[in-house]
């Protein structure tokens, strides 16, 4: 099982990345293979100029298309996810997210851009043909403590409740989801139906 992690922050010190950690963390710790991508590691020319001969965007494409799931994080800024997840998503084929499970989670100042991952990234997901969209979590930026000295990054409580109720949604969906029909099985039967007629 392999899941992408794809961080929408273009800062260095993120709450979203820390939402992030902890998701990876989890997952490794259930045997998941996991693979994180930051939009601020990708040469802003390609994104800016949607270069889809980069290798940078073309190890992207890779990346998620041997993906089983994707979890998407993002801050909210002016009541939508970042414009550099955009245009990274801009980047990505038509049905890059068919065959795939979909966890978006957000990070913001304030609840009241709690529909933000609904209303903003969710439409752009599903217009990658995401196989299935989980709920999503919105982090309120209080519930994350960046970390201090010795002392490791904090998630509050009820926050990692959400989150751990999600990475089950997530580990659920993962395991329901049909498997993509081998090509090579259909040209077998194929060409196995021309010489039975």
């Amino acid at each position: 099982m392999h899941v992408v992690l794809l961080s929408g922050s273009p800062a260095a010190r993120s709450r979203t990345e820390l939402l992030l950690d902890y998701v990876r963390q989890c997952l490794e710790a259930q045997q998941v293979e996991v693979s994180l991508l930051k939009v601020r590691d990708f040469p802003a020319e390609d994104l800016l100029h949607a270069r889809f001969d980069s290798p940078a965007v073309q190890q992207l494409q890779a990346v998620v298309a041997s993906a089983d799931g994707l979890v998407v994080g993002t801050p909210v800024y002016k009541a939508s996810f970042t414009g550099a997840l955009k245009v990274l998503l801009d980047l990505l084929p038509e049905r890059a997210l068919a065959h795939k499970v979909v966890l978006p989670l957000a990070s913001g100042g304030s609840p009241a851009h709690l529909l933000a991952v609904d209303y903003a990234l969710k439409p752009v997901l599903a217009a990658l043909k995401a196989q299935e969209m989980l709920s999503g979590v919105f982090a309120v930026d209080k519930q994350i403590a960046y970390p201090e000295g010795d002392r490791p990054a904090q998630i509050d409580d009820e926050l990692r409740e959400r989150l751990d109720e999600a990475l089950e949604q997530l580990g659920a969906a993962l395991a329901r989801r049909p498997k993509p029909i081998d090509p090579n099985v259909l040209n077998d039967r194929l060409v196995n139906a021309r010489w039975s007629i």
